[in-house]
């Protein structure tokens, strides 16, 4: 006989949850498998967060900080790319 169980409800965890679980599967004896499995993550999960984590992108947002949208970056860096190219484009006053 096989039991069927019903669908589990995925937990949300924190971003100080998730450093957490990263930083304990880098400790000396620890493997991804095992955190992954201390905390019911998929394995995959963890290699995840620790991707992120070491690129700086696993980071909680302290509370008051402000947030820039990813759409108003990209124009921003545009512009800026922009004004970069034309400031090479001027010719030098400064020698005139």
């Amino acid at each position: 006989m096989i039991d069927v169980l019903g669908p589990e409800k995925r937990r949300r965890r924190t971003t100080q949850e998730k450093i957490a679980i990263v930083q304990q599967s880098f400790e000396p004896g620890m493997t991804v498998s095992l955190v992954a499995r201390q905390h019911g993550v998929a394995a995959s999960q963890l290699f995840l967060w620790r991707k992120q984590y070491q690129e700086g992108s696993l980071t909680a947002v302290a509370a008051g900080e402000q947030v820039v949208p990813a759409s108003e970056l990209a124009a921003a860096m545009k512009q800026i790319k922009e004004l970069q190219r034309l400031l090479n484009k001027t010719p030098d006053v400064s020698r005139l």
